[in-house]
């Protein structure tokens, strides 16, 4: 997959693992558009510290992202780490450190292998292709089982543009206003400062509709570079022809993306839609979901394939949500397995639905005309063992 006006390598740098793509190079042919959009968690990383500032200038040139290290609670070291490899990249770029992004995905806790970095540099730059886009969703990998990479193409007043979407996810997962690592690169001509709003609108109608586990990461980012030959006509405001159709594009990746990513949660052996109707307002909504999809007691009977209702019941009313217990309906796609808060008697039925690698839990709580949606996954017993052996 490539888009044009960008150039991708990844190599293997032994930063943490052996044998294995850990860092990785997106590099625009010339000063692009960036917007971002990063962790809402008071604990962040050097990474998300630089290009927060540097995203805030509204324009860059690269991105460099490393798996392994975190460089997340490394203190005035990791800070000055993340400057060197910036200023390091930027020697090789002939362009200045503040034009290049940074982005770190790991343990948290240890230094990062600066060294490992600024020796691998010359041949990442060696390596960039406009077809190596692929192998940088590869470098970012922690616990996924696979690279999650997305492409589409829209027009623009007639002038054809593409979209490529790039994200790295499957544990420590929890919408916070980004969830993992993601680039979202295009060709096509946006201002930054739309760029932002539109980066955060679809942030929110997506990545942030999504867990796998209630764990917001130190290092969540999501980083958008706009420009490249797609030419004319520009987006600068919302008024300007051809935005929706951007939107949409762009707002069409970042939803496959956040699918992959649930669909790739750390054992998940379920995928599953939590739909929140009948709310009083749509933050009440959105509040019953995520709370339903963070539930461990709920997702581990989504594993076990036990229509136990009940925890679904205790999540809702501890959810904050303003409704009347005796109102509300639950369904496992059509079958009712609550009306009116009492057992609708199809247990059974309803544990036929969740032997489904993929299904609906529908909810309507009978207290307004409000919804939501989340995307979320069981909680198994792989889930356990992943996280108790990361670091051995």
């Amino acid at each position: 997959m490539k888009v044009p006006g960008f150039k991708a390598a990844a190599v293997a740098a032994e930063l943490r693992y052996r044998e294995r793509l850990d860092l990785g190079l997106i590099v625009a042919d010339q000063m692009v558009d960036v917007a971002g959009v990063f962790t809402r968690n008071r604990v962040q990383a050097a990474p998300v510290l630089w290009s927060k500032e540097k995203v805030a200038q509204g324009r860059a040139r690269a991105v460099l992202v490393n798996s392994g290290q975190a460089n997340a609670c490394t203190g005035p070291e990791g800070l000055e780490a993340a400057r060197r490899s910036a200023q390091a990249l930027a020697g090789l770029l002939n362009c200045s450190p503040d034009e290049i992004l940074l982005a770190s995905t790991g343990v948290i806790g240890q230094p990062l292998n600066l060294a490992g970095i600024e020796q691998a540099l010359p041949a990442l730059m060696a390596g960039l292709d406009e077809k190596n886009l692929p192998l940088v969703a590869q470098a970012m990998m922690t616990t996924d089982t696979k690279p999650k990479i997305v492409k589409d193409q829209g027009r623009i007043d007639g002038r054809p543009f593409t979209v490529i979407g790039l994200a790295k996810g499957a544990g420590m997962i929890c919408p916070n206003m980004a969830t993992m690592l993601s680039f979202i690169l295009t060709d096509a001509q946006v201002k930054a400062p739309l760029l932002q709003l539109i980066l955060e609108r679809a942030a929110e109608k997506t990545f942030n509709r999504i867990t796998v586990d209630g764990d917001t990461s130190t290092n969540d980012c999501v980083l958008a570079l706009a420009g490249g030959p797609a030419g004319p006509p520009l987006l600068d405001s919302d008024e300007s022809p051809g935005r929706e159709d951007f939107e949409k594009v762009l707002t069409g990746v970042m939803a496959d993306l956040a699918r992959m990513i649930v669909a790739d949660g750390e054992g998940a052996t379920k995928l599953v839609r939590v739909i929140v109707s009948g709310a009083a307002d749509e933050s009440q909504a959105k509040a019953a979901a995520l709370t339903v999809a963070n539930s461990p007691l709920v997702k581990t009977a989504w594993f076990g394939q036990d229509a136990n209702w009940g925890r679904i019941m205790g999540a809702l009313g501890r959810s904050g949500a303003d409704f009347d217990p005796n109102r509300v309906d639950i369904l496992f796609e059509d079958v009712p397995l609550v009306k009116n808060g009492l057992d609708a008697g199809l247990e059974d039925a309803a544990a036929a639905v969740m032997r489904r690698p993929e299904f609906s839990v529908k909810i309507d709580l009978g207290a307004g005309t409000a919804s939501a949606e989340v995307l979320t996954c069981d909680l198994s017993l792989d889930y356990v063992k992943i996280n108790a052996d990361y670091r051995s």
